[in-house]
């Protein structure tokens, strides 16, 4: 263009619209920094760390058995013991994304040893982990929406863990409650405290029943009468705290207002998976 740098620049729009974009990259030479490699990698890695999350929870939910993933009818839990119902789905999904994340170090290592303006060292590996990080976010999401379109929930069993836990959660409000009648808080956390750990052995060493309150109420350092503590406790949903509130708030003020927005982005999605 004989040095006319505007005209460059004209043309550097007109192939990026072209090719949909509606800006180009401000610096480049014969290609683009390798930093905004690691910048999409983060993105799908990110991805990948939530879906581990996720995956990782469920497991363990799975295991004490309050929550669980699809179970096909005709499909094996474990091909050694046939009671089982190994969470197959979230134990890929965990892998995967472990996969995935383990990327972008390669990312920053190619981006830190470009020499100058570039060397043809980034072109091999980039090949290989560009390719691998989508596929592997395409794969993570397919498990993902597979997992979460059929999950398994077991109210009874809540109820059962929570009900073994419950004194122990409600220590807390027991504090506050005798401080609020005069007592000291130092002192009724020390009592508390010596009683949590005798009724946890029983529960751990002898498979016994949770018996905190039994023992706060027995003990007359506690203002409160053992019927008055199982009265002050029958309420399972206070000590939960601010956590529907806020479940419904970020689901009403972010999550679906983001549907919203994309309503017009949305697919249908093949899910089904062979286990």
């Amino acid at each position: 263009f004989k040095g006319d740098h505007q005209k460059v620049r004209q043309l550097d729009q007109l192939v990026a619209e072209k090719l949909g974009f509606v800006k180009s990259i401000p610096v480049s030479g014969q290609t683009y920094s390798r930093k905004l490699d690691i910048k999409l990698s983060e993105v799908l890695a990110g991805i990948g760390a939530t879906a581990h999350k996720f995956a990782v929870d469920l497991r363990l939910l799975s295991n004490l058995k309050v929550q669980e993933e699809p179970f096909a009818k005709n499909q094996t839990g474990s091909s050694a013991m046939a009671y089982k119902r190994n969470p197959m789905r979230s134990e890929r999904l965990t892998g995967l994304a472990r996969k995935l994340m383990g990327l972008i170090p390669n990312f920053y290592a190619t981006y830190a040893n470009q020499w100058l303006e570039r060397t043809l060292d980034d072109s091999a590996i980039r090949r290989m982990d560009i390719p691998q990080a989508f596929l592997l976010t395409d794969a993570i999401l397919k498990l993902f929406v597979n997992i979460t379109s059929d999950m398994v929930v077991y109210p009874g069993q809540i109820n059962k863990l929570i009900k073994t836990e419950l004194p122990f959660m409600a220590t807390e409000k027991i504090i506050m409650d005798a401080v609020e009648k005069g007592e000291s808080r130092q002192e009724m956390h020390e009592v508390i405290k010596v009683h949590s750990i005798a009724a946890g052995k029983v529960v751990k060493d002898q498979a016994g029943e949770n018996d905190l309150l039994q023992r706060l109420g027995d003990d007359d350092r506690i203002p409160f009468s053992y019927r008055e503590l199982l009265e002050m406790t029958k309420d399972i949903l206070q000590f939960t705290g601010r956590a529907e509130q806020q479940t419904e708030e970020f689901l009403n003020e972010i999550v679906y207002p983001l549907l919203e927005k994309n309503k017009e982005n949305y697919r249908a999605v093949d899910s089904e998976l062979n286990v």
